[in-house]
């Protein structure tokens, strides 16, 4: 305690939003309000500096202090640590040995990271690497002199603000993509802002070199303005000329990533606690739960019990990237693995423990702590509420958070929207950008009480977990006239009632059984929420409904049921369909008309 009775919190010189809301135990959703409050727009994965976290501490009736660095390590504190020592912790320095560099690349949409990618792992076939790329996983390693580099494979056309960030934040070193032709985007400015968060060296990648307009030297000047100075004119910087397209200056690249790597001392204990991030994670019909691991300390092996956020399992089988079986992978190895219980959100963070039980107590503790941090009622407006609010005099904007497929799509979009304000009232977004619906976008609107609207993209698993937890009115649509003509008669106060689809819960076919006089039933695991009798049920094969229809049976061991919860098995008929397939997902929901 301290003298004014204010409990003491502890923190680094940075850290995340989400550090920040375990901290002080309180919802990222509070937090991010609260920063708001402050002027400053953060997502949950923001990197925030010390004084700005003290001013939330204060506002929760907490104290800020400084957090004392480990004797051991007065060489270097918090602010200066590199990314690997921050993400080992307390490994003693005497056990630490070299690993390869992760390395993440960065750009802008048009500027070639995706061919650099295909380049970079092209060259290091041709070179003499056993076999091919036979299964295409979110990370992959090459060779060069000897030694091994992993990438983070983020494609161009998926690299919305979220990803970017998650792919900085998990890599030792970033890679930005500029065109020589083009020179510095808006894009190049915030991707080079993740990379700076994340306190992790760059070096860029001057691309298309071959083009009869490039001009090395005007995009040098525009890198020098934004703080990138070139170490041929006695910068820190290192600026590779390459041509992706024509496979130049790709082994050059791979000699610098080395050498700015070594200037780092990038390192891990082996032999120390595992731990490590979630790249990305999906449920295969066959394979069931399949997620790719980035190890970043200790040797992860197959028959490990991992925890990763609310997800747990044990390993029972592990690919490297080429999809070749392994029985153990090492730090920096980015793996496949299968054996989760359920999909882990990506960029979370997985550690091994010694019990199934011990991971099944960790991970239904974050799941309560997870539904007690949003069990709070919270006033969100959907779309067709606006209008009331406006008439009320509560609101005097609409605020959006607005995803579209592909910048084409988002620019005139954007315009449409911002010619709708007229007079008091007028359309704010909050957020655009390409890519699907994430939960940082979800989690923005309900700190700012906004609607999330999407063009050609869909919300992911996290988004739509958030968005029902925090009541966020998501709308998806494939015209823009629609979206456009929506907004305004939200503004009008002409919406019509909406039927809303709530889910209730989901469950993976296990198995089919042949009833006779009845036909096929599904034996199936509920994987989350609920399934109810006479609810209305979606047959999801891979990403498509393959059927919408109601719940006829519901069986727990023979017995009827009005319900199965979450963990259980059981037995599922459907009204009109049999025809299921192990590996099928059974979403069950309600629908709710909401008045205008």
């Amino acid at each position: 305690m301290s003298e004014n009775g204010h409990k003491v919190i502890e923190i680094p010189s940075t850290l995340t939003v989400r550090d920040l809301a375990e901290r002080i135990e309180a919802s990222p959703i509070d937090v991010i309000k609260q920063l708001m409050a402050n002027g400053v727009m953060a997502n949950i994965n923001q990197q925030i500096d010390f004084d700005t976290a003290a001013i939330v501490i204060e506002e929760f009736g907490f104290e800020a202090r400084p957090l004392a660095p480990p004797e051991a390590e007065t060489v270097e504190d918090e602010a200066t640590a590199p990314h690997w020592r921050r993400m080992i912790g307390d490994e003693a320095p005497a056990s630490l040995e070299r690993r390869p560099p992760v390395v993440t690349i960065l750009g802008h949409v048009d500027h070639g990271k995706t061919t650099l990618l295909d380049a970079i792992r092209e060259a290091n076939v041709a070179a003499g690497e056993a076999g091919g790329i036979t299964q295409h996983i979110a990370a992959y390693q090459v060779t060069h002199n000897g030694r091994p580099i992993t990438f983070l494979d983020t494609p161009g056309h998926a690299a919305f603000t979220a990803m970017r960030a998650r792919g900085a934040q998990g890599a030792d070193l970033a890679v930005l993509v500029v065109a020589a032709d083009d020179g510095v985007m808006p894009q190049t400015r915030e991707a080079l802002a993740h990379a700076k968060a994340a306190r992790v060296p760059v070096v860029v990648a001057l691309n298309k070199i071959d083009r009869p307009n490039a001009n090395p030297d005007r995009v040098k000047n525009q890198l020098s303005e934004i703080g990138l100075e070139p170490d041929e004119w006695e910068g820190d910087t290192m600026i590779v000329p390459v041509s992706a397209k024509m496979r130049q200056g790709i082994d050059d690249l791979l000699e610098a990533i080395l050498l700015v790597a070594d200037s780092v001392e990038i390192q891990a204990n082996p032999h120390g606690k595992v731990l490590g991030t979630v790249i990305e994670s999906e449920l295969d019909r066959s394979k069931g739960v399949v997620a790719t691991l980035l190890v970043q300390n200790g040797t992860l092996r197959v028959g490990d019990v991992v925890v990763a956020g609310v997800a747990s399992g044990r390993i029972r089988a592990m690919f490297d990237y080429q999809g070749k079986p392994t029985e153990e992978a090492t730090p920096s190895m980015p793996v496949s693995v299968m054996g989760l219980s359920d999909v882990p959100v990506s960029g979370e963070l997985f550690t091994v423990v010694d019990t199934e039980r011990e991971a099944k107590a960790i991970a239904g503790q974050r799941r309560l702590e997870e539904q007690e941090s949003h069990a709070k009622p919270r006033v969100v407006k959907s779309l067709e509420q606006i209008f009331e609010a406006i008439q009320a005099g509560e609101v005097h904007e609409l605020r959006l958070v607005l995803k579209a497929d592909v910048q084409g799509s988002l620019e005139p979009i954007v315009n449409s929207l911002k010619e709708l304000s007229a007079g008091d009232i007028r359309v704010n977004i909050l957020h655009s950008g390409t890519g699907n619906i994430t939960e940082n976008d979800v989690l923005l609107a309900a700190a700012s009480e906004a609607i999330v609207i999407g063009f050609n993209v869909t919300p992911d698993q996290a988004a739509r977990r958030v968005a029902e937890s925090e009541g966020v009115d998501i709308r998806v649509y494939e015209v823009i006239y629609r979206l456009t003509e929506d907004v305004e008669k939200a503004l009008k106060g002409m919406l019509e009632p909406e039927t809303h689809r709530v889910v209730l819960g989901q469950a993976q076919v296990r198995a089919v059984f042949r009833i006779p006089k009845v036909g096929n039933i599904a034996g199936c695991i509920v994987t989350q929420g609920e399934l109810r009798r006479n609810a209305r049920v979606s047959v999801l094969r891979g990403q498509e409904s393959v059927f919408e229809g109601n719940i006829a049976s519901l069986k727990h061991e023979k017995e009827d049921e009005r319900e199965i919860r979450e963990g259980f098995e059981c037995g599922v008929g459907i009204k009109g369909f049999d025809s299921f397939q192990e590996g099928d997902i059974l979403e069950c929901y309600t629908e709710e008309k909401v008045a205008a």
